[in-house]
């Protein structure tokens, strides 16, 4: 059964497919079914390829958009139901947008971004190509946009930002300005193992203000100024023998406070 335009639709690239879609709900599963709804699809094929060239600009081959409508328009044509009293155009052109920007709001952005900052973006971008035909010489500013966009310039500054989350840098990407190729990557910090060293620090360091002056004199000479038990024992008048029997006796305690109170 053919497929013709017989019937005046607010595009040209709108088919009459009426009579197709009835009998498409009357046939059971099979070729024959089959057979009709890739006509149908065929036919509404042009329309898919005119929304998807709507987003041509925003980063996406045309080809993949291509691919993406004519999804929409697949699922369009199997969700419809004619017995509704509705034009499969109405139906189908919403459906194929959707498709569409749910293929940018999953597989396009590099970073999550809220869906209210990427509506933020879309109103920010659409303001400034606006204002850009009719500013000469220059960009418009926050201010500009958000008169335009009737947004408050918070909310600009957020959408602008977005501008720049669609896509990443590789970190191999060379700086602006910089020489002998240095790149993101290499401004990257590597592990501090100094970073355990604080955690440790934080953890003894009550305990060690409530030991004795003497003790807490000895631990200081032995771990931060790196002195021997010799030096200490001189530096105190006492024996080395005890200076060792003090440190270790300080050690074991406070190590076992700290251990206490990360178990309570």
């Amino acid at each position: 059964m053919p497929i013709h335009a017989s019937v005046k639709h607010p595009h040209d690239d709108a088919p009459d497919t009426a009579d197709a879609f009835h009998r498409l709900t009357t046939l059971p599963d099979g070729p024959e079914r089959d057979a009709v709804r890739d006509r149908i699809v065929e036919a509404w094929l042009p329309m898919a390829e005119r929304l998807a060239g709507r987003f041509r600009s925003r980063g996406e081959s045309y080809e993949d958009l291509r691919q993406v409508a004519a999804l929409g328009l697949v699922k369009a044509v199997d969700r419809y139901d004619p017995e509704r009293g509705n034009a499969f155009e109405s139906y189908a052109v919403p459906t194929i947008t959707g498709e569409i920007k749910r293929h940018f709001r999953d597989h396009m952005w590099t970073l999550h971004v809220p869906r209210r900052v990427q509506d933020l973006r879309n109103r920010v971008r659409f303001a400034g190509q606006d204002l850009s035909q009719t500013i000469s010489g220059r960009r418009p500013t926050v201010a500009e946009i958000a008169e335009h966009a009737d947004l408050s310039e918070e909310d600009v500054r957020t959408g602008l930002e977005a501008l720049e989350s669609f896509t990443a840098l590789s970190l191999d990407a060379e700086l602006p300005g910089s020489e002998d190729g240095y790149s993101l990557g290499d401004a990257l910090g590597g592990f501090d193992p100094a970073l355990d060293t604080v955690v440790d620090r934080e953890a003894v360091k009550d305990r060690l203000a409530a030991l004795p002056e003497r003790e807490r004199a000895i631990l200081y000479m032995r771990f931060f100024d790196d002195m021997t038990q010799s030096r200490i024992a001189e530096e105190l008048g006492i024996s080395q023998m005890h200076v060792s029997r003090l440190i270790s006796r300080c050690c074991d305690r406070v190590r076992e406070q700290v251990l206490r109170d990360a178990a309570a």
